[in-house]
C-alpha cells in the first residue's frame, strides 16, 4: 500500500500543472504564457499514455516568426528549455495577411497542422534521415497519410534572421546541426518523444 501512495504521489508531483513557473528572457511574456498551456497539453497526453518520453517533448510555437527560434527542447523535469531552433512551416499555411497563417489537416493542403505528434520511427528519404509522425489529435490525425515527417533541408538556416525562412509542405522542417542534436534524444530515447505544434 505504502508503494502505491508513493507512486500516486510522484505521478501527481510530476504532472502537477498548477505549479509551473517556466520563464525565459529570450521569450515574450505572451509566448511564456502560451508555452506554459502547452506544458500542461503535452503532459496530460503523457500521463494518460503509457509510452511517451516523461522527462523532454519538443514544442513548436508557430506565432513566432519563422526566422526566431520557435522550436524548442524543454526538460519536462527541470521546467527549462535546453534546446531551441528554426523550423519552417508548411507553404500552404500562408494567408499573405499580416504574416498571419492558417493551418489544415487536409491532403495535399501543404500546410502546417496543429497539435500532438508522437516522434515514431526513422526511415530515409529525399531528404535524407527523417522521422515519421503520428498525430495524436483531430487536428493533425492525418499527418501519416499526407506523410509528413520532422527532416532537416539545406535551406533552413542554423541562426536567427529578420526574414523568413524557407517553406516546407507541411513538414517541420529544421536546419541539418540543430537536426543532429535533436536525433540524439529521439534515438537516445526508449519511449515515444512528444512534439506539439501550436498557435
Amino acid at each position: 500500500m505504502k508503494i502505491f501512495y508513493l507512486i500516486l504521489f510522484v505521478t501527481v508531483g510530476f504532472f502537477n500543472t498548477s505549479k509551473l513557473n517556466f520563464k525565459d528572457e529570450n521569450l515574450t511574456d505572451a509566448e511564456i504564457v502560451r508555452f506554459n498551456n502547452q506544458i500542461n497539453v503535452v503532459k496530460e497526453k503523457i500521463a494518460a499514455g503509457s509510452n511517451y518520453n516523461t522527462k523532454i517533448a519538443f514544442l513548436v510555437d508557430m506565432r513566432i516568426k519563422s526566422g526566431k527560434n520557435r522550436f524548442f527542447v524543454y526538460d519536462l523535469v527541470n521546467d527549462k528549455i535546453l534546446d531551441q531552433g528554426l523550423v519552417a512551416h508548411g507553404s500552404g499555411s500562408e494567408t499573405g495577411i499580416g504574416g498571419e497563417l492558417k493551418f489544415s489537416n487536409e491532403p495535399n493542403s501543404n500546410c502546417t497542422s496543429l497539435g500532438r505528434y508522437s516522434i515514431e520511427k526513422c526511415y530515409k528519404g529525399i531528404f535524407g534521415k527523417a522521422y515519421r509522425l503520428t498525430g495524436l489529435d483531430d487536428t493533425n490525425n492525418n499527418a501519416l497519410k499526407r506523410a509528413i515527417v520532422l527532416h532537416h533541408y539545406s535551406a533552413v538556416p542554423l541562426d536567427e534572421q529578420d526574414h523568413y525562412i524557407s517553406r516546407s509542405h507541411g513538414c517541420p522542417m529544421v536546419n541539418e546541426a540543430f537536426f543532429k542534436r535533436i536525433e540524439k534524444l529521439i534515438d537516445g530515447s526508449k519511449s515515444k518523444i512528444i512534439l506539439d505544434i501550436y498557435y
